[in-house]
């Protein structure tokens, strides 16, 4: 392994771009789907984004998602195809390119030409392709660009054809009417995206209207009140809701009778009003689908207005359904069999209006979908809608026909009042959507659509969700099931432009229709050779009538797809089913996995369940992940105008992709919940996990790399099976701990629970970083033995290697760098980390050291509390720390295998372990509320008192057998919290302190003495002289002579700290501190700092480089006193390579023989005896004699 930098010299955003490189030049992601193209298919679909904008944080995110499950699957041995798709059509390039060249109006379009105007389109379609590629490839995701699909593409489009034949086929499609947002300027419905373009504040009329009922004894009337009086002359019904309670009322003074909801009689006219006082502000009609339906007042509490009306009946908005009136206008009386009667909708709220609304089913949503469900009107059936494409009334409305509504409202508020049936009138001011492209005023408007009947199976469509499996589960089981369980027929058709044409051939007498199911069937009906299937390429193909010539041809009819049903119709399209790859898409349908946005269940997710039962009576996927929203930081949608977030590429070059995926997968945004993207919240990625992680990863290396330098063997890892029979406690738990994470990882990934996976990783690292490799230092660096030393490096590089592999999917980058260093120790591993296979479940698990070892770290932290309260710093040891706990395993664990590390840690001189409860502690007893509160209910308060009363052997014996009963209510272990509180001793003289967490107590005694003084000042020697190491630059392999000076007037104290420690001191440091007096006159010094006021001790460290120190009377005897010899052989030694020459000496057992001296005889050099490496040798060796 190659040695590496510090890690704040370690850029993560350029080492991926090495890596982006090393995947480019062996082809990782090609050569990975080849490597597995003979294993089973893992299909997984890839919603399309329009390329007609750049990616989002959303898009990050969604494509993270899709990343790490397809990479975790191909490391299972799946072979996933990943295709990036494209959606080419629709309304936001309709849009650009409307924008672009000032188009206003359909007939612009017409106009200028289909043809050109399509072709405009597709020029854009493509712009930021390069861009998505860049951005997609640089967040670390593997997805095929070269080989994409568009929705655009010839061979895609006519899979939809095929998708709308079937459904035809299975006479699942008719024509009808769907009331959508209409620009009478552009002649042309518009999408809610575009009906929410171009608000504008504008005057309206408000009013109320009577409808007389027919045959009522008190010549009663419904009231309604409307905000579009030109929706009146097409009312077919009047609708109210059954549940709440209506009033008939007679005027005091007009003696007019009315029929109104109670909570609205107060809107009705008082005895004061004049005919055209307002009934005060409505709410935005923007919330009301144009067509407001009642006023926005509050609601009033007080029903009945007794200074104006008198109160004759009270009845149910149910027993009203079914009466009959009298309509305002006679337009529709040949409708007057089944129209012109109540009907009864929850739509109907009584927050403002009467209570009684008005239903023109031409003119808004909830009137065309309410007159359909009560046959008012028949689905399918020749709608009357009697407003033109100008915006004008027809003939149909004799009275005000040619007349735009709009301008026709005064007229027909006239009318209504000459009728005498003008209850109230105002005018408001409300906000009001106008045309974007126009800016005339939008009106709802029945327009003629293709539908697809969707309620015919929206029992197959709720069981087909039951058979899939989302994460987050409560997305599938509430949002979309409800979703579905309200579908309506879907309107697939679009009368647009830029998109996949409906492929219905009808002739002029509507009598013969045919549906294309592909293009051949096009060209042979046709004779027509077909290469493109848009509008202008296909609109003047005709079809001659299988009737004979002298019924003319067919002719396609003009509408396009929706999109959405483009989108919906994917798992079939983007391989060009059923044409091509049957056998591919037969034996893996439903597809295995999707992942979008929240907005997609009423989306992508929605067409994609539509399409697959109506077709195969399937789910069109198994397994779904639902992610979030990504929100700016002040919690407000991303806007590139507020410039409210930071570019993705800025944070990627700040900070690495690895890290922005991680930050955005351990967030609430995977369970579905909002995230609020923090820049900063990367960075702490980076701070929090990856410097551990790579830290952990340079002590591996930097050790590794120590052995070489001092002379040994290379590092090569010991076999995983070898290390298992490792004698040592923390490889035990750390092997152990590796198995459970894999164990985890596995289940959870399985699950699909990306969420739950990401924090057990996080943690795991931490335990990796703070425990095994803090704890274990001293053999990782080589001081208990070259064997240990092996074993230790060699745990840590198998626990690294694994956790790489795991976590490969989420952090691809920069495990890819760990992975080809860590690779060079043993040859025969795969090219990329993402050609391993994901680890196995099947290791060695010991849960007990598991969880003795999470105990001890509860010791240790609780230990650390009792120092913090009383200023104890760690470098100051302490005598002695008792350990409280009833379980005798757990004791036995942490005062013998865990011991030393408990002791060391926490710079304890003594651990004694206890297993009387009652020794050290009182025990309390506590409920747990938030456990039991929900379960017991009113009975809480008598179970909690009694727990709270529980005697001490009570508690004892609840401990031991782990339940109790507790005022007739069976009480377990989760139930009641035992609290251990601290009693002090008898003893006055000892100074003791505790804490404690659940069932363990932890005492320390906190007496001081001269012997725990000396090594107190000890270990700030040592911190001072690491501290030195780390200010001069020095790796840990670096050998460097520690001298010391005292610069106190007498330091009698100091040199009986430096004797009484000498054996600590010189384990910390790896070589002993030296007298300043000893350093040589050849000595090269690095660096020295004056240290005052440490323990009342001042003093000087010099580091300085390692000097060969001779036996000059040794050197002159092996040339029998020849003082020339002599020096010459002192100048050679000293101007070789220092740690080549140690490693010579190790080599050759301490000797190594000279005879490269011009004129010198050759000699054996004896280490030890002629010379030594280092003055700390030397020193040692004549403090031995």
């Amino acid at each position: 392994m190659e040695v590496v930098c510090e890690g704040k010299d370690f850029s993560f955003s350029k080492e991926e771009e090495k890596i982006l490189k090393f995947w480019d030049d062996i082809k990782a992601f090609e050569n990975q789907l080849k490597r597995t193209e003979n294993m089973p298919e893992y299909v997984f679909y890839d919603g399309p984004p329009f390329a007609t904008g750049l990616p989002h944080f959303g898009n990050i995110l969604a494509g993270t998602i899709k990343d790490i499950v397809t990479r975790y699957q191909s490391m299972l041995g799946h072979h996933v195809t990943r295709r990036f798709g494209w959606d080419c059509h629709g309304l936001p390039v309709e849009y650009e390119i409307d924008t672009k060249l000032g188009i206003k109006s359909r007939k612009d379009v017409e106009e200028m030409g289909i043809d050109k105007y399509n072709e405009e389109c597709r020029s854009i379609v493509t712009r930021y392709v390069e861009e998505w590629e860049k951005i997609v490839k640089r967040t670390g995701r593997w997805i095929d660009f070269k080989n994409d699909y568009k929705t655009m593409d010839p061979s895609y489009m006519e899979g939809v054809w095929w998708v709308f034949s079937q459904l035809y086929e299975k006479g699942l499609v008719y024509q009808g009417f769907k009331v959508m947002p209409y620009s009478t300027g552009c002649k042309t419905p518009l999408s809610n995206f575009e009906a929410n373009l171009n608000y504008k504040e504008v005057s309206d009329p408000e009013i109320m209207v009577s409808f007389p009922i027919v045959g009522d004894p008190h010549n009663a009337a419904f009231v309604a009140w409307t905000t579009t009086p030109w929706t009146l002359p097409t009312n077919l019904a009047l609708c109210v809701n059954a549940n709440f309670t209506y009033v008939k009322v007679r005027g005091k003074v007009s003696g007019s009778t009315y029929v109104v909801a109670e909570s609205r009689l107060s809107q009705l006219p008082s005895k004061k009003s004049k005919p055209d006082t307002p009934s005060g502000p409505v709410r935005d009609s923007k919330h009301s689908n144009l067509k407001s339906k009642s006023s926005s007042n509050e609601k009033v509490k007080d029903a009945v207005d007794t200074g104006s009306y008198e109160v004759l009946e009270k009845v149910t908005g149910a027993s009203l359904v079914g009466m009959k009136y009298i309509p305002l206008f006679d337009y529709f009386m040949d409708l007057s069999d089944v129209s012109f009667r109540v009907v009864a909708d929850n739509y109907v709220t009584e927050d403002s209006g009467t209570g009684v609304v008005h239903c023109a089913p031409a003119f808004g949503e909830d009137d065309y979908r309410v007159c359909i469900e009560n046959h008012i009107i028949n689905k399918g059936d020749n709608l009357i809608v009697a407003v033109d494409e100008d915006g004008c009334f027809t003939d149909k409305v004799s009275d005000f026909k040619g007349k735009h509504v709009k301008n026709a409202d005064k007229d027909i508020i006239n009318a209504v009042k000459e009728k005498g049936r003008l209850v109230k009138s105002g005018s408001f001011m409300h906000s009001y959507p106008f045309c974007w492209r126009s800016n005339t005023p939008l009106l709802y408007r029945a327009v003629p659509s293709w539908f697809v009947a969707v309620e015919n199976f929206k029992d197959q469509l709720l069981e087909n969700n039951r058979q899939t499996y989302w994460v987050p589960d409560h997305v599938k089981e509430k949002r979309f099931h409800n979703w579905l369980e309200n579908a309506r027929d879907w309107a697939i058709s679009r009368s647009r432009f830029w998109g996949t044409p409906l492929p219905i051939w009808i002739s002029e007498d509507r009598e013969e229709k045919i549906v294309m199911d592909s293009i051949e069937k096009l060209e042979k009906l046709s004779g027509v050779k077909v290469t493109d299937l848009h509008r202008h390429k296909i609109d003047h193909i005709t079809i001659p009538s299988s009737r004979g010539q002298e019924f003319g041809v067919l002719r396609r009819v003009y509408d396009v797809f929706d999109c959405w049903f483009e989108s919906g119709s994917m798992p079939y399209a983007y391989i060009h089913y059923p044409f091509e790859n049957v056998e591919l898409f037969e034996n893996n349908f439903p597809g295995n996995f999707v992942a979008e946005g929240l907005d997609q269940t009423r989306g992508w997710f929605y067409t994609l369940m539509v399409l697959s039962t109506a077709l195969f009576g399937k789910p069109a996927f198994r397994n779904l992940i639902c992610n979030g929203l990504v929100l700016a930081e002040d919690g407000k949608k991303m806007s590139k105008s507020l410039r409210n977030y930071p570019s993705s590429m800025e944070v990627i070059g700040d900070y690495g992709a690895d890290a922005l995926r991680l930050y955005m997968i351990n967030s609430p945004v995977v369970r579905a919940e909002p995230l609020r993207f923090k820049k900063n919240g990367v960075y702490g990625v980076v701070k929090d996990v990856f410097l551990p992680w790579y830290n952990a990863y340079r002590f591996l290396v930097q050790n590794a790399k120590r052995l070489e330098v001092e002379g040994l063997a290379p590092f090569v890892p010991t076999d995983k099976i070898t290390l298992q029979m490792s004698s040592n406690v923390l490889d035990q738990w750390i092997n152990s701990s590796t198995e459970s994470l894999v164990h985890f990882v596995r289940q959870e990934m399985d699950a699909y629970r990306l969420y739950t996976v990401v924090p057990y990783l996080l943690k795991f690292i931490d335990n990796l970083t703070n425990i095994y490799v803090r704890f274990n230092r001293k053999r990782l660096k080589g001081r208990t033995g070259e064997k240990d030393c092996r074993t230790a490096l060699s745990t840590l590089f198998h626990v690294l290697l694994t956790t790489c592999k795991l976590m490969a999917p989420f952090t691809p980058f920069f495990t890819e760098a760990l992975y080809q260093n860590m690779r060079k120790a043993c040859n025969e591993l795969e090219e990329s980390i993402h050609y391993c296979s994901f680890p196995q479940v099947g290791g060695k698990r010991d849960e007990r050291i598991e969880q003795s070892v999470t105990r001890m770290m509860i010791v240790i932290d609780l230990a650390r509390n009792i120092r913090e309260r009383h200023n104890k710093a760690l470098k100051s040891p302490l005598m002695k720390m008792i350990v409280l706990h009833p379980d005798t395993d757990f004791l036995e664990d942490i005062a013998g295998k865990l011991r030393e590390y408990v002791l060391e840690e926490l710079n304890i001189r003594s651990l004694v372990p206890c297993n009387d409860p009652l020794k050290y502690a009182s025990l309390r007893a506590e409920p747990d509320f938030s456990v039991l509160g929900k379960r017991l209910g009113k009975a809480m308060g008598a179970v909690a008192k009694e727990i709270k009363a529980m005697a001490q052997a009570d508690i004892l014996a609840f401990e031991k057998t782990g339940e109790v009963t507790v005022a007739g209510h069976s009480l377990k272990r989760d139930d009641i919290k035992v609290i251990r509180e601290f009693k002090h001793p008898d003893n006055k003289e000892e100074v003791l302190d505790a804490a404690g967490d659940g069932d363990v107590l932890v005492i320390l005694d906190l007496h001081s003495d001269e012997a725990l003084s000396h090594a107190g000042v000890a270990r700030e020697v040592v911190n001072r002289v690491q501290k030195l190491r780390k200010k001069a630059g020095l790796e840990p392999t670096d050998i460097v002579e520690v001298y010391f000076e005292s610069l106190d007037d007498n330091n009698t104290k100091l040199q009986h700290v430096l004797n009484s420690q000498e054996s600590y001191i010189r384990d910390a440091l790896g070589s002993p501190l030296l007298p300043s007096s000893m350093t040589p006159s050849t000595a090269v010094l690095l660096c020295e700092e004056a240290f005052h006021g440490v323990d009342r001790l001042s003093f000087i460290v010099r580091l300085a480089r390692p000097t060969l120190i001779f036996n000059s009377d040794a050197v002159l005897a092996l040339y029998s006193g020849n003082v020339k010899f002599s020096e010459g052989l002192q100048i050679h030694l000293w101007s070789r390579d220092y740690y080549n020459l140690k490693s010579e000496f190790q080599n050759g057992n301490g000797k190594i023989t000279v005879d490269c001296i011009e004129g010198q005889p050759a000699v054996d050099v004896l280490l030890m005896n002629h010379l030594f490496l280092t003055t700390g040798d030397f020193y040692l060796s004549s403090r031995t004699d």
